[in-house]
């Protein structure tokens, strides 16, 4: 366990400041303050992007049919499978250069694919009137998350993700005990789950050689890694 996943790094932390080239590449600033004084920063890559996106969207997915139960599910169905294509371009789009250098294209691939499925099983069982398929909506896609945080967190060998894993599993059983706030339960889960990664350092592997870095960024990639190593003792 200890070597697969790298015990030296924190599971969860605060953002490192240390990044590679492939975590600068995309990296958006947003800063509050008055005048010259900051107040308050954060710092996104463009994984964390991601993130933010899919958080966001699954927010307003699952807590719409919530607050407003009277709408029509043919019509959302529609609109909810469109946002999710639309979010799976944008997520390949967001990752590809940071997935390619860390040689993780097949990651987005299975999301993309266990996206795809959940719109295809969600669509079909609003639009066939399959009753299985309509009482467990969310089950359906907490377990499709969670199987995505499971492959993302053995492609990372991160913890971090595995335990985002287990967060959805656990909250399966929630949906039983409390039937009617399905949507509620999962929508914080899925988006809570999204923006805590989106703000924390979450752990995994250490860089790999890339043919896609010039040996300056390498080296560079290098001695950033040694700066995070000195932070986490």
């Amino acid at each position: 366990m200890q070597r697969f996943f790298g015990s030296d790094t924190p599971i969860l932390q605060t953002k490192q400041a240390h990044l590679d080239v492939q975590d600068l590449c995309g990296l958006l600033r947003v800063r509050w303050g008055v005048g010259q004084r900051t107040l308050l920063s954060w710092m996104y890559t463009r994984i964390d992007q991601v993130f933010l996106v899919w958080g966001w969207m699954a927010g307003i997915i699952f807590l719409t049919p919530y607050c407003f139960p009277g709408l029509s599910w043919s019509q959302q169905a529609i609109a909810w499978s469109s946002l999710t294509v639309v979010g799976t371009g944008l997520m390949a789009g967001l990752a590809w250069y940071w997935v390619r250098v860390e040689r993780l294209r097949w990651v987005v691939y299975c999301w993309a694919a266990l996206m795809m499925l959940g719109i295809g099983l969600t669509d079909y069982g609003i639009f066939a009137s399959v009753p299985v398929i309509l009482m467990n909506l969310c089950q359906l896609w907490l377990g499709l998350s969670g199987a995505g945080y499971v492959v993302t967190g053995i492609g990372m060998r991160s913890r971090s993700f595995l335990l985002v894993a287990g967060l959805h599993l656990l909250a399966l059983p929630l949906l039983h005990w409390w039937p009617a706030e399905q949507f509620l339960i999962t929508g914080i889960v899925i988006a809570g789950s999204l923006f805590g990664l989106a703000e924390l350092q979450w752990d995994m592997r250490p860089p790999q050689d890339s043919d896609w870095l010039s040996e300056r960024e390498l080296a560079f990639n290098q001695a950033q890694q040694r700066q995070r190593r000195l932070s986490y003792k």
